[in-house]
């Protein structure tokens, strides 16, 4: 995530530096970077020539001290509270009062992240999604303390590397995009589980319908096209025999106990053994690049940004 969301702001011109663990953390990320590039000069993003020299100008460091210059930090490190909590302890003592201070978690508490925090009204999440170079939405969540002027500063960069932001207006677990996509999972894998339809079923009505839809319309703007009166009866009968599970169901827990993650372990709900990772995340990243240029590139209509209220 870090690499990517270095290259948006390297992309966007900003002096940009990443602040890492090691000599070898440095080189993973590096190549990341290079890795990265290609899908956002197919996407028109940047040309050729931007993106050699990007890497000619990468700036990194292992030392903390190098945040004492900075106007904002956008931490991207494991999903681990105490770890967390550990680095903004730290991070928050080297840099000037005026910095804005981001976390980039999927789900964890923003209040309980800067805890320990030195001037937790500059404190919020900036939640960007993987991969952060080709997926447009970044979520603000505002923490309990955050004040309005770091809320504006991040949203108006967010805008200005070319995101759309939106703003999570209170710090709830999973923000809204989470809650979303796990409240999609739970009934694909209930559907599965009953017997309803395969796994690749499932995943081809999300791409060639839902989602197809989805890319262009929210869920209330689709519901407001097929009619409300529609969808009200339909909730009627549908909604009592939808997933209602409150742990883990057993698709993923059986996974998860046989230690198959998914693309990182070779095999999850489908087999990425002998190089079919690599050529999952590359088809992936071809199929964002061209979705963003249909969407969002030069020749596209896409509606103009919208203030966040």
């Amino acid at each position: 995530m870090s690499s990517g969301m270095a290259l948006i702001f390297m992309e966007q011109g900003f002096d940009t530096v990443l602040h890492v663990r090691s000599e070898a953390s440095m080189q993973r990320v590096r190549n990341n970077i290079s890795a990265s590039l290609p899908a956002d000069v197919q996407a028109g993003k940047i040309t050729r020539q931007q993106a050699d020299a990007m890497l000619d100008n990468l700036r990194f460091s292992t030392d903390m001290q190098v945040f004492a210059d900075c106007d904002l930090i956008v931490e991207s490190i494991i999903e681990d509270l105490a770890i967390k909590q550990d680095y903004w302890e730290q991070v928050s003592r080297v840099v000037s009062d005026d910095c804005v201070l981001a976390t980039n978690t999927s789900g964890l508490s923003i209040n309980r992240i800067c805890e320990r925090v030195r001037g937790k009204h500059r404190f919020l999440g900036m939640h960007w999604f993987n991969p952060p170079h080709l997926i447009p939405l970044i979520e603000i969540i505002r923490g309990e303390e955050t004040d309005a002027r770091s809320v504006q500063l991040v949203r108006d960069i967010a805008v200005q590397i070319g995101k759309k932001p939106v703003l999570c207006q209170k710090d709830a677990p999973g923000f809204i995009a989470n809650r979303i996509q796990y409240a999609i999972l739970r009934e694909c894998m209930e559907i599965v589980e009953r017997g309803i339809a395969s796994v690749e079923d499932v995943d081809a009505v999300m791409k060639y319908s839902l989602g197809f839809r989805y890319a262009a319309l929210g869920p209330f703007e689709v519901a407001d096209f097929g009619g409300l009166d529609i969808f009200y009866h339909i909730s009627e009968y549908l909604s009592p025999d939808l997933s209602r599970a409150e742990q883990p169901q057993k698709l993923i827990a059986d996974c998860y106990a046989a230690g198959n993650y998914g693309v990182k372990t070779g095999k999850g709900f489908y087999d990425y053994s002998d190089g079919r990772d690599k050529q999952a995340i590359a088809r992936r990243d071809r199929l964002f690049a061209q979705l963003y240029q249909a969407l969002y590139g030069p020749e596209s209509n896409a509606e103009p940004k919208e203030d966040m209220e």
